[in-house]
């Protein structure tokens, strides 16, 4: 009859315990208190071999190994040679399948086995002679640290943290890159004010300036290799014409010395910018087919790392950048950013302004995708970007009112250019209308003016006429009734007014003689005082 035997792992090596009494397996409540001493335990298991590591990386690739499924090199050696034509009890039935299979070698794995295999744990060291805890502890703490490094796969390819740092020292240096050449435009400027004109690049003014240093040795050298022929030229001619002041030799040697400073730092950011790209590319190269280097490292970096922003939704990395925009538009009830960082992508640049909210919401989802695939993904393709940059751009061209058609290069020749049917409701010829023709009749504007001012004065005349119509229905509705009340008063009215007539005569009489009395009163008194004038005068 076959006999049972044990697979046990341990940090050191892989054991093999023969199992002495099988009959106690069918009770399994009952294995732990056999378990219980360790004479009871020697009792049950017997160790029949042991296979120990050489070193630390044979035990990380056959624990690695084990963790998918599958026996080492050792380990299938080591089983040929003790367990051959017996039953093994493993504690993972996926490796018992595959050493039945290839190793045609009877495996169990039950309820029982993992009862069995915690016994045997918990009596390890008095099981294996020669093991003691002392030993055990560093080789399992040091094997622990080395499974974990193995599942986080890590790697010095793979920390993102050069990224970061990179992309921080690039801003920095294009600073200083700019705070330099400003300086050596304006030192120099006193000297010959025409070059910064002439030169617009920092790095050729720089190499000129390096070049010539006063500006009377402009017309022996060669600017061949710098500039242009005709910018070459303009120099010369405009060095003899120069308005600037002299300069001594200490001056020029220290503007020369901070263009070598200018040049040395320009060519650092370039090997930098190199480093960055094939750490991109590396890392995360389905970000970096999406939004490019800069804007990926960027992303990466306001994330705090590729993991941290692989966590995030695609509307955070949407505004990723813009968040000092977003919490303002929040507090005073604004509308929010559309985008941040995104921004400078380079598909979002290609759209015009009123499509570039969509096209970076599109790419926001894009991203967050190619985000999770790089950090969590186990490929290192960028199959997935490159992917989804083509469903972008189609986005655009769609967004665009652009033929589709030719997006696979299977059509041939130009779309055609059909007339927008209203029913027409699918397909892309339904949105394409033909260019309308410029009507040279709209140009003049004589003869409109007089006809849109007589409009007008019809509608005013219209206007005063309803007006004028209604006055008159309401003055007409009130007449009616007074004019019967009319005619009775008139009857009543005619002989007071016969009377009214006789009297105003009269009154017109005594009117006449008040008037003659008041005139007649004045000049009565005048007498008056004139005489007592004459009396006093005697």
């Amino acid at each position: 009859l076959a006999t049972m035997l044990l697979l046990f792992e341990t940090p050191a090596g892989f054991a093999v315990f023969k199992v002495l009494d099988e009959g106690k397996l069918s009770n399994v409540e009952d294995l732990g208190n056999v378990f219980s001493s360790a004479e009871s335990a020697r009792k049950m298991v017997k160790l029949k071999a042991f296979d120990k590591f050489d070193n630390t990386s044979e035990a990380l690739e056959a624990v690695a190994k084990l963790l998918e499924g599958t026996p080492s090199k050792g380990l299938r050696k080591f089983l040929k040679a003790n367990c051959e034509g017996e039953t093994l009890a493993v504690a993972d039935s996926k490796l018992g399948n595959i050493i039945k299979e290839k190793l045609k070698i009877d495996c169990v794995h039950n309820n029982a086995v993992m009862e069995l295999l915690r016994g045997v744990r918990s009596q390890l060291t008095e099981l294996i002679s020669g093991l003691g805890d002392q030993d055990l502890a560093p080789m399992s703490l040091g094997l622990s640290h080395s499974l974990a490094r193995y599942k986080l796969k890590f790697s010095s390819d793979k920390v993102d943290t050069m990224i970061i740092q990179a992309i921080g020292l690039l801003d920095d240096l294009d600073k200083e890159l700019n705070t330099y050449a400003m300086r050596v435009r304006e030192w120099y400027g006193w000297h010959f004010p025409e070059l910064a004109k002439i030169i617009s690049d920092n790095i050729l003014y720089a190499k000129s300036v390096k070049l010539m240093g006063n500006r009377i040795n402009a017309a022996k050298l060669d600017f061949s290799e710098i500039l242009a022929d005709e910018v070459e030229a303009e120099l010369k001619e405009a060095a003899v014409i120069s308005m600037g002041t002299e300069v001594s030799d200490l001056d020029l040697m220290h503007i020369r010395e901070l263009c070598d400073q200018v040049l040395s730092l320009a060519e650092y950011r370039a090997q930098l910018y190199d480093y960055l790209k094939s750490r991109m590319n590396t890392i995360a190269p389905n970000l970096t087919s999406l939004v490019g280097e800069l804007v990926g490292a960027r992303l990466i970096s306001h994330g705090g790392s590729l993991l941290n922003l692989s966590k995030q939704p695609g509307s955070t990395i949407q505004i990723l950048g813009a968040e000092k925009a977003l919490f303002r538009a929040l507090k005073t009830k604004h509308a929010t950013p559309k985008y941040g960082l995104i921004y400078h992508a380079s598909v979002v640049g290609q759209a015009a302004p009123k499509h570039k909210g969509k096209i970076s919401r599109s790419l926001a989802a894009k991203a967050a995708l190619a985000i999770r695939c790089d950090a969590l993904g186990d490929g290192e393709d960028n199959s997935m970007g490159v992917e989804n940059r083509l469903k972008l751009e189609a986005r655009l061209r769609s967004l665009e009112g652009k033929d589709l058609g030719r997006l696979s290069g299977s059509a041939k020749g130009k779309p055609k250019v059909e007339v927008y049917d209203k029913d027409k409701k699918s397909g892309s010829g339904g949105l394409i209308t033909p260019a309308k023709t410029y009507n040279t009749a709209a140009d003049s504007l004589i003869g409109q003016t007089s006809k849109a001012e007589e409009s007008v004065k019809e509608k005013k005349d219209k206007k005063k006429k309803k007006k004028a119509d209604a006055e008159e229905e309401e003055e007409a509705k009130t007449e009616e009734p007074s004019k019967k009340k009319s005619k009775k008063k008139k009857a009543e009215v005619e002989p007071e007014t016969e009377e009214a007539i006789t009297e105003e005569p009269s009154k017109k009489k005594k009117k006449r003689k008040h008037e003659e009395e008041e005139t007649e009163m004045p000049a009565k008194k005048k007498e008056k005082k004139d005489k007592k004038k004459k009396k006093s005068e005697a």
